[in-house]
């Protein structure tokens, strides 16, 4: 397949979340992750060390949609660390990283423990794949008295243009506007949050790696796969006039938000 050069017009997203025409389809969308869970560990960046430390006094942690553990990794040291993951392969390859973590499959909105026995909860990478309803209830339910909500969020930076359109090649999740808030529901109210950008340094076998994590990658077919892949040559080879293995930094933003009890 030809490379063919992408639409030029790209604009950011204006969305506070994406969006997703019925529980079902939300549900279908988040279900790729059944599958490619070493690949996503090896793509997927970790998190800024503030984030870890915004709920620094908590002795048990609850960690839910932490996927391979790239925030978990962060929580465990010192602490009691329960990582929640419906995908029988992410939790695969979090309890063979972290042996130390008790590893539940379940999901925000369905918690299979007990009440008020968390001292704090974060979900990374996470909320957008929830009822936000059904899992600030449980949320309230499970965290101790004085308990924290940590939501957390890394994305690619859409300010520099050509991320934009790597985002825009690969549908790689720029469905957050830049100073976004998340849907909470009561009792849980915001106490304070974290916006920070960054850089991670990459090479362009990176940026196809990490475009192969992408949900929109996972459930699509062979041939949207193929098109990807030539648009995104174009774009890195063609158009910006990098070279195969070329190391770059690539930008990154994370949002933070960490709420208490009303």
């Amino acid at each position: 397949m030809n490379p063919r050069p992408a639409p030029r017009n790209f604009k950011p997203s204006g969305k506070d979340a994406p969006g997703f025409p019925t529980v079902d389809a939300r549900r279908a969308t988040a279900s790729a992750f059944a599958q490619g869970a070493d690949a996503y560990h090896d793509a997927r960046p970790s998190y800024p060390a503030e984030v870890s430390q915004l709920v620094a006094g908590a002795s048990t942690v609850l960690d839910i949609g932490a996927g391979t553990g790239k925030l978990t990794e962060a929580l465990a040291p010192g602490r009691r660390v329960t990582a929640v993951d419906p995908s029988p392969d992410m939790a695969r390859v979090l309890r063979a990283r972290l042996p130390q973590v008790a590893v539940v499959r379940a999901t925000a909105e369905e918690l299979p423990l007990v009440d008020a026995s968390f001292d704090a909860i974060t979900c990374a990478q996470t909320w957008h794949w929830v009822d936000a309803g059904a899992a600030s209830a449980e949320a309230d339910r499970v965290a101790a008295p004085g308990g924290k909500l940590l939501l957390a969020w890394n994305t690619l930076d859409v300010t520099h243009p050509w991320v934009l359109r790597y985002s825009r090649i690969t549908h790689s999740g720029d469905v957050h506007r830049e100073g976004f808030p998340p849907a909470v529901a009561a009792p849980w109210c915001l106490e304070r949050e974290l916006r920070t950008k960054w850089f991670q340094p990459v090479t362009t076998d990176d940026l196809f790696a990490l475009a192969a994590t992408r949900s929109y990658w996972l459930r699509a077919s062979e041939r949207t796969r193929a098109k990807v892949e030539a648009n995104l040559r174009w774009s890195l080879y063609e158009r910006l006039g990098l070279v195969p293995g070329q190391i770059l930094p690539l930008p990154y933003r994370t949002d933070a938000f960490l709420f208490t009890r009303g």
